[in-house]
């Protein structure tokens, strides 16, 4: 039997490599980081062959003093904190010390660096072992520079699993663009093979922070996102929300991060995914830039070596202030929001009128022909609602004195039975009217429901449920939980429980599969949005066999009641399924189509 013996220093570190260090992109991560904690207001990064054979990171931070420059080499060696009190309230990137011990085990390794007090720099050098380390006067500006050459040259089977160059080159790209996305302070600048791939100046301003973000996930994303800044009493949350249409098949364009670190976390991408979920087509991702800030303590950072996972202390508060957040933004995309935008930060020219008649010119007087009272007429109009069993309702009325502009503006005809043509300020507007009616449906039905409590049905021959013995003890434990949902549950045994009453809406759903998602979600995110994404689901369908079929024949007033509806609609920019209700051509737009002015 072998005897318990200490790892030698060397050993250790190669393994802790292994937990910190999967591939160059991860050795250029921790080294921008412990830039960024040393406050520096420029970081140039440069990489050789994908990093596999140069990673050179220089700073103008404030520097590792002479005495500590060996020091920092050492496992568990670390500036960043002292006490236990300092692990709960991190403000800093980096904290564990492990980052230099491991890159220099596996590296041809080398460290410069000079302090403010200081005349010159110092440096120091390793080969991926423990040698005995000597300093070497060097002429170096304030600041730090690491070069890393030749990673796992001393541990071949590590060396065996990178990729090729592009890849590996891809995976640092990648890292480099989020930390670019935190810390818009910072001038971050990326060289590859002596070519620059990135040159990202500070952004202080609103519009610069937008651009470096145009340039990190493309200006598409920037012209077809809407800003977000809120706060409750402790949390702020900021960032760009892609508008619905705008949307992935893959989740490749969804960033988090908390008090600014870039994570990995399921409890905000699922509340995010939860807010989007009325709203995006099919199986479709949202694309968002997202800045959660709060109290240091409520998250504890230290749940994983790459630092990219956190553990929230209540996760419950942080799922419902970014759900409600994201919700209440996105209901503001209808077209009075302008949220099928003209770029916020891309100005588009005005076109010119000198030879067109004003749109809204002739067709306010036209309009208020169609609505107006009669002249005998002394009662109070009030303003009518097409609802989802009367369509064809009258639009409200314009007085004399009401200014008009409207965001629709004015329709003009129907096309093919589907389409609604109409048009506003700027040019020409065209609404799918199925789309459009079956939204303003969707949302009264939805308004309907949410004022009222959750109407119940207790089971003629109560459902048995079997599951796993942990969740049926979760279930358990959840009885109030379960019953403020609607559902009345008891435990029967072991693996089964008994479903005594259901929400009355859900009566022909698959209850079974219903229960059972309810608990994993409840499991897993500590909240669950199954019961209302059901009972919408089915008010969906009850607004789609309500909506306006095609070749239904409306007159001019039954479209402008329609488009005067999406106009103060939550969601109207998308119908139930996420597809887009209606789309503008300006005439800027349609000049161009007929080459006009060339």
């Amino acid at each position: 039997m072998q005897r318990i013996t200490l790892l030698n220093p060397q050993l250790a570190n190669q393994i802790a490599a292994g937990e910190v260090i999967e591939r160059p992109a991860s050795i250029v991560k921790e080294l921008v980081e412990n830039s960024l904690d040393a406050a520096a207001a420029r970081v140039d990064i440069e990489i050789e062959k994908g990093g596999t054979e140069l990673i050179r990171i220089r700073d103008e931070g404030y520097g590792i003093h002479k005495d500590d420059l060996a020091l920092a080499l050492s496992r568990h060696a670390t500036s960043k904190i002292l006490a236990l009190d300092d692990l709960e309230q991190i403000a800093s990137f980096g904290f564990r010390g492990e980052a230099l011990a491991s890159i220099s085990s596996i590296s041809r390794f080398r460290l410069a660096s000079r302090t403010q007090e200081n005349s010159h720099g110092w440096q120091i050098e390793v080969h991926g072992r423990e040698p005995e380390i000597s300093h070497t006067p060097i002429a170096h500006p304030v600041g730090t520079t690491i070069e890393v050459r030749d990673i796992f040259y001393n541990t071949p089977a590590r060396r065996k699993f990178l990729k090729s160059e592009q890849t590996e080159l891809n995976h640092i790209q990648e890292v480099v663009r989020r930390i670019a996305m935190s810390v818009f302070s910072v001038n971050l600048n990326l060289k590859h093979n002596q070519k620059y791939l990135l040159q990202l100046p500070i952004a202080n301003s609103l519009i610069e922070k937008a651009d470096r973000i145009a340039k990190i996930c493309g200006r598409e994303f920037i012209d077809q996102s809407l800003r977000l800044e809120t706060e409750s009493s402790d949390m702020q949350l900021s960032g760009w929300f892609g508008l619905p249409t705008f949307s992935r098949s893959q989740s490749d364009l969804q960033y988090i991060y908390i008090n600014g670190r870039m994570v990995r976390d399921k409890v905000i991408s699922h509340a995010v995914k939860q807010a989007y979920h009325d709203v995006l087509f099919g199986g479709r991702q949202p694309a968002y830039v997202l800045y959660l800030s709060c109290d240091p303590t409520l998250v504890d950072v230290n749940v994983h070596p790459a630092k990219n996972e956190v553990r929230f202390r209540d996760s419950r508060m942080i799922f419902d202030f970014v759900f409600r957040s994201v919700q209440r933004l996105l209901k503001e995309t209808k077209p009075t929001s302008h949220a099928i935008p003209q770029s916020t930060y891309i100005s588009e020219p005005e076109p010119v009128y000198s030879n067109y008649t004003k749109p809204q010119q002739n067709q306010i007087d036209l309009y208020k022909t169609l609505t107006a009272e009669p002249p005998t007429s002394t009662a109070k109009v009030s303003t009518p609602i097409i609802t989802t069993a009367t369509p064809t309702a009258i639009p409200t009325p314009i007085s004399s004195s009401e200014p008009v502009n409207y965001p629709l503006g004015f329709a003009l005809a129907q096309l093919k039975g589907i389409y609604i043509l109409a048009q506003n300020e700027k040019g020409l507007v065209l609404v799918d009217m199925h789309a459009a009616h079956e939204r303003i449906g969707y949302e009264k039905l939805k308004k309907q429901f949410d004022t009222q409590n959750i109407i119940t049905q207790n089971l003629l021959i109560p459902l048995t449920i079997s599951i796993s013995e942990t969740d049926a003890e979760f279930a358990d434990q959840q009885k109030e939980l379960f019953s403020s949902l609607g559902f009345n549950v008891e435990r029967m045994g072991p693996e089964n429980i008994l479903i005594r009453s259901i929400p009355l809406l859900l009566k022909d759903a698959d209850i079974s599969l219903l229960v059972k998602d309810l608990i994993s979600d409840l499991k897993e995110h500590h909240v669950t949005n199954k019961i209302q994404e059901h009972i919408y689901e089915l008010l969906g369908t009850m607004a789609c066999h309500q909506a306006l079929r095609a070749n239904r024949q409306l007159t001019i007033p039954e479209m402008n009641a329609i488009l005067r509806q999406m106009e103060v609609t939550d969601h109207s920019n998308q119908c139930n399924h996420g597809r887009p209700t209606w789309t503008e051509l300006s005439l800027y737009d349609l000049d161009k189509l007929f080459l006009r002015g060339r």
